[in-house]
């Protein structure tokens, strides 16, 4: 139970609340800090799950808290973006890709008491999604409001944040198209 990759994804829950605290603190860097800190909790998820397979460390407990870990982090700061923003634009996207994350963690919470469970597995659409709902998520987070003075970033603001709502966007869209394909593809058991 104590393997590498299931303690990779432990930290990644224990990095939830200092994301929320440094989110929230009084510096003028916040923001920066709590993109770092998600940027570290989606390097881990990477991570543990390449350390799985390579090591051959693969769990059921691992299995189970992988997708836990990664939709409390993401849900929690999908909410934080909304409360940051205050913005129609930005609340739905969030809610859909919350009740999405929802829907599909019962609908295989379902295929599996069916022993159907691969009919919902993750797909590489799935993974799009979670690859541009990523970049979308740290983008908002970050919100430069200044031009980045790093020799990499030499660039203005505005179009990290476009790109920002460019990927968030890609992934609200990518989050609703896989509900359905997974919907799709559980209908017969569902039916039935």
């Amino acid at each position: 139970m104590w393997t590498i990759p299931n303690q990779i994804t432990l930290f990644r829950i224990i990095l939830i609340p200092v994301f929320i605290i440094v989110f929230y603190l009084p510096i003028s860097w916040s923001h920066f800090g709590a993109f770092a800190v998600f940027w570290v909790a989606a390097v881990s998820d990477a991570l543990d799950g390449y350390l799985a397979r390579k090591l051959n460390q693969s769990s059921s407990f691992g299995a189970f808290i992988d997708p836990v870990a990664d939709k409390l982090m993401v849900a929690a700061a999908l909410i934080m973006i909304v409360e940051d923003y205050q913005s129609w634009w930005i609340a739905i996207p969030a809610m859909i890709m919350i009740s999405r994350e929802i829907f599909i963690s019962a609908l295989r919470e379902f295929m599996s008491s069916r022993d159907k469970r691969d009919l919902v597995a993750v797909s590489t659409l799935g993974k799009y999604k979670t690859a541009a709902q990523m970049l979308g998520i740290m983008g908002l987070i970050w919100q430069p409001t200044y031009d980045i003075p790093l020799i990499l970033f030499e660039f203005p603001q505005q179009i990290l944040m476009f790109a920002a709502y460019g990927f968030y966007f890609i992934a609200t869209i990518l989050s609703f198209w896989t509900m359905l394909i997974y919907f799709k593809a559980a209908w017969p058991e569902l039916k039935g």
